[in-house]
């Protein structure tokens, strides 16, 4: 099965794995399932370091797709039909623009996200699939 990571699960998985849930360590160590982190992780994780606002801990945001790659990642891009078809994930209280592509790439594909962010759930009567 496919599934996306959100920034943060990525960033856990990477720097402290102890604060994956066993379901998502379930699903990460399963063979059979197909991980993905999409493009808009490493533009989310590169602005928040840019600004001070996020401590990678000794590596540098461009090491993470390598990073992502070695933990047998696949990087999703932002395909022309996620971009043109954006307008019609429909207006939430949850403005982040990084959460709402990724939210719109799992919609999309039909693919669960896998996130600890609890205000996803917004986005579950559009199609979302979480995992928390």
């Amino acid at each position: 099965m496919n599934y996306l990571l959100d920034t943060h699960t990525f960033l856990w998985a990477l720097m402290d794995p102890d604060k994956l849930s066993n379901q998502t360590t379930q699903i990460l160590e399963r063979s059979t399932n197909e991980i993905f982190l999409s493009v808009i992780s490493f533009w989310e994780i590169s602005l928040k370091f840019s600004l001070g606002k996020l401590d990678l801990k000794g590596i540098t945001p461009p090491e993470m797709p390598p990073a992502a790659r070695e933990m047998r990642f696949a990087i999703l891009s932002v395909e022309s039909e996620d971009a043109s078809t954006y307008h019609t994930l429909r207006k939430t209280s949850h403005k982040d623009p990084f959460d709402r592509m990724i939210v719109w790439q799992c919609i999309r594909r039909q693919w669960p996200l896998i996130s600890s962010d609890r205000r996803l759930v917004l986005y579950e009567p559009q199609g979302l699939l979480l995992v928390r």
